[in-house]
């Protein structure tokens, strides 16, 4: 197994997608508060994207302005699939680069590879760019983001062993998950040698609303841990991690998660074993029992995401999260060609295929009232 990158990069990172705000506007006063306290307490690691609007150039007044380059280490990403053409996809770089003044950059990520995504990566030959980049200095470490099934990962990895990280969806909840397939996809990731940033450890803060059952077994465990440091610790717990994103949100958030991850302490067998209950009891709340096979996709005239639909629905079940559930809901069906809940024609194909012999026809009916309403 190799060594991982950034070994000596602690263990929490600052991820810059949900920052603060006033109105429409980032709230760069309190960010810069929060990336002071950030640094103060010993952690450099910061995360954005091209594509998280206002959130490149915030991170140039509340970080690049005002601390030493060297002092910290900045990651960022280009989502190809979202640009008009090869010209303005091979662009993003340059445009991150001025947006914040960088230099240069610590980690660069190709974002969110998976499903028909993939092919434009290919296509643009982006592969071939970073890499250069890489040679010529621009990029110190090269990598993706990653949201697709272990098989696909492996096939990434085997095809482009430059890359040097995954950045992976990894918490607790979805350790198990047959959609998410996190521990298959870190397994993927280490198996290949390649390091790994960790993104959505508290599940975009839905492990911080536990249904009470669960909550009570966490309390009963280890009464000093909140919930936002049960899921924190058991990401920063796996091997192979450079850090472990948080998108703190607010002042608050930064307080507590800094305070408890400054003297960062593995988890031990007892709390693992706390943790597989509690995942073993949000499984059992879930209401659509479906495994994210597709083989209901294919045949459906609306091209209705029906595996998305229920992983939304699902997570609003379990953790009353509909504002996190409608935004991946939303995110699917406004791709090119997919259909909504409330577009289902009531055909039947999908049911007749299903091996989980789901009521798919009512099913999408509720989640029509719920998402499209």
């Amino acid at each position: 197994m190799e060594k991982y990158l950034g070994e000596s990069i602690p263990k929490l990172g600052f991820g810059l997608m949900r920052l603060p705000r006033n109105g429409e506007e980032i709230d760069v006063v309190q960010v810069s508060r929060m990336v002071d306290l950030f640094l103060e307490r010993g952690f450099r690691y910061f995360d954005t994207s091209w594509g998280y609007p206002g959130s490149e150039e915030a991170a140039k007044t509340a970080l690049f302005d005002r601390y030493p380059r060297e002092s910290f280490v900045f990651a960022t990403k280009c989502p190809v699939w979202a640009a008009k053409d090869r010209e303005e996809a091979r662009e993003m770089l340059n445009v991150s680069l001025e947006r914040t003044g960088a230099g240069y950059i610590d980690f660069y990520l190709l974002h969110n590879l998976g499903d028909d995504r993939i092919r434009f990566f290919d296509e643009y030959d982006m592969w071939d760019l970073v890499s250069r980049k890489k040679r010529e200095g621009v990029l110190k470490h090269i990598g993706f983001s990653f949201h697709d099934k272990a098989e696909v990962l492996d096939r990434v990895l085997t095809e482009h062993p430059e890359m040097e990280f995954v950045q992976l969806q990894i918490n607790y909840a979805d350790w198990e998950d047959r959609n998410v397939e996190a521990r298959k996809c870190w397994e993927t990731a280490r198996k290949h040698g390649k390091s790994v940033v960790i993104m959505e450890p508290v599940k975009g803060g839905t492990l911080t609303h536990l249904p009470p059952e669960a909550a009570q077994v966490l309390r009963e465990a280890d009464p000093d841990l909140s919930p936002a440091q049960w899921a924190i610790r058991f990401a920063a717990s796996l091997e192979g991690v450079v850090t472990v994103l948080s998108g703190m949100s607010d002042i608050a958030q930064m307080e507590e998660n800094t305070s408890f991850m400054r003297a960062f302490e593995l988890l031990n067998e007892k709390q693992q074993e706390a943790l597989a209950k509690v995942r073993g009891i949000l499984q059992s709340m879930t209401t659509v029992p479906c495994t994210g096979c597709r083989y209901c996709v294919p045949g459906c005239p609306k091209q209705i995401p029906i595996p998305t639909v229920f992983e939304g629905m699902n997570l609003y079940g379990i953790y009353g999260d509909k504002e996190g559930a409608a935004h991946g809901y939303g995110f699917q069906v406004n791709r090119r060609g997919a259909g909504r809940a409330s577009e289902c024609v009531e055909c039947g194909a999908c049911e007749a295929v299903c091996p989980q012999h789901i009521e798919i026809r009512e099913r999408l009916r509720e989640a029509a009232e719920i998402f499209d309403a």
